[in-house]
């Protein structure tokens, strides 16, 4: 039998791959996790989930402060002032805790961080910064990166054209931010930098925001940030980009065809989706092929179609979502040590952290119908009680359920606090509820989840408060 260096190689640091690390050296095996940054955690933690969230929780109580939301409350304010270097200062802390955090977490659980980069040269040997390693295992777990526009290049150091990372640490406030793409992190960080001033305006190429989403909640969101102030540009696309001083000028024209149009900023946000990080891994030294998506294809446990070498996360098919990527490296490692690893990938809630937020997990209604004959429950944010009394009226929650079993097949909702919402409607989906069960189950009043309950008991036409 040959002898490895290790049981376990992980080839990156990030939710899916520190997870799987760590996981598989509870299980008892002697595990490497190779990542070139100076710091643990990927993309979320450096440059995504982490740093985006501090942001858009600063700017929300800059808002309160700013916009007389406070007052309301018998909480009076003098002038309120931004102090942006202080905002991204706190931003870095948490970073670092966080980022910090994972090193101790490898520490603790006798994890080896090896530094660099690694690209294969068989199945069960890589080459990391010149020296090779060699594992039983080895669980490809690179992550994505911003997918780049033709036409429109982005320099982060400059702060005029920026992805999401250099729009993280821009040292000023922009007067026209022009955000390109209608996703997920175009809206949170649109919604940052309105809410500290900037003007925002979205294009988005699609004829509606948050592609893949409930198209009832997409029609809402929309509706919300127009009323928020965004100027939203659908059914758009931006065809080049020219920068003059400190200013940039795009030239956009309709999705279909038409006549174009240019438009002025300051600051240009690219966020057009994310590609799998799988250049530079020498993977056609194993024979691993990609799919016409540029993925990684592999079977339920997560092996790829060469013995010893796995893959999760961003790198194969499925939401680019960092919980489905920590779910994935447990079940990778469980399956490696010989246990069974699983993940539900009908069940894995998909949040927008914008204020409110949104939020679903399931099939939308689109999709429920192509499947057959389906039941709605919905009931607006307006007439529960702890939302009306925090003046966070805004939204509703929406229960999908198939007409002949009532088992619930998706649940959506725009609310403040959306995102934990979320997380008992995928329990009770886990489980296999019926939105009967989720309405005769006990919800602590008054909560934002008691519109979870009141959804499900619309199902079936019964809501107590409308």
């Amino acid at each position: 039998m040959p002898e490895y260096t290790y049981d376990l190689l992980v080839i990156g640091a990030g939710p899916g791959g520190y997870v799987a690390a760590i996981r598989a050296a509870q299980l008892g095996l002697k595990v490497a996790c190779a990542e070139p940054r100076e710091t643990l955690g990927g993309t979320c933690l450096n440059v995504g989930c982490i740093p985006s969230k501090a942001l858009l929780h600063g700017s929300e109580l800059f808002e309160e402060a700013s916009h007389g939301t406070l007052a309301k409350f018998g909480v009076k304010t003098g002038k309120v002032e931004l102090d942006l270097a202080t905002l991204q200062s706190e931003k870095a802390s948490a970073v670092k805790e966080l980022t910090g955090g994972i090193e101790f977490l490898f520490k603790k659980n006798k994890v080896e961080w090896l530094k660099g980069a690694a690209t294969f040269k068989d199945a069960h040997s890589v080459d990391i910064a010149g020296k090779s390693v060699t594992a039983k295992n080895i669980v490809i777990a690179t992550g994505s990166s911003v997918t780049p526009l033709p036409g429109v290049e982005v320099d982060n150091d400059k702060g005029i054209i920026v992805d999401s990372t250099g729009a993280l640490t821009l040292a000023k406030v922009p007067q026209h931010l022009v955000v390109i793409g209608g996703g997920v992190i175009g809206l949170e960080l649109g919604s940052v930098w309105r809410r500290l001033g900037a003007k925002v305006t979205v294009v988005e190429f699609l004829d509606a925001l948050l592609p893949g989403m409930d198209g009832e909640v997409r029609k809402e969101a929309a509706k919300i940030f127009r009323k928020q102030g965004m100027e939203l540009k659908l059914g758009a696309k931006v065809t080049g980009a020219t920068v003059k001083g400190k200013k940039a000028t795009l030239t956009l024209e309709p999705s279909a065809g038409g006549a174009s149009e240019t438009l002025e900023a300051d600051c240009v946000l690219v966020a057009i989706g994310r590609r799998p990080n799988t250049e530079g891994l020498g993977l056609a030294n194993i024979g691993l092929e990609l799919n016409p998506r540029g993925q990684i294809e592999t079977d339920h446990s997560f092996a790829t179609q060469v013995p010893g070498v796995w893959a999760i996360g961003d790198v194969i098919p499925g939401p680019m979502l960092a919980h489905k990527a920590e779910d994935e490296g447990i079940a990778v490692a469980e399956n490696i040590a010989g246990l069974i690893g699983i993940v539900n990938h009908d069940v894995i809630p998909g949040v927008v952290y914008t204020m409110p937020e949104v939020a679903g997990v399931g099939l939308t209604e689109e999709a429920a119908r192509e499947r057959g004959e389906i039941k709605i429950g919905k009931f607006p944010m307006m007439a529960n009680s702890r939302a009306k009394t925090n003046r966070e009226g805004e939204g509703f929650v929406k229960v999908i359920a198939d007409a002949a079993s009532d088992r619930v097949l998706g649940v959506w909702c725009i609310a403040s606090v959306a995102g934990t919402m979320i997380a008992e409607a995928a329990l009770g989906m886990e489980f296999g509820a019926t939105s009967e069960d989720i309405a005769y189950t006990c919800h602590a009043h008054p909560t934002h989840s008691e519109a979870i309950k009141e959804a499900a008991m619309a199902v079936s036409g019964k809501p107590i408060h409308i």
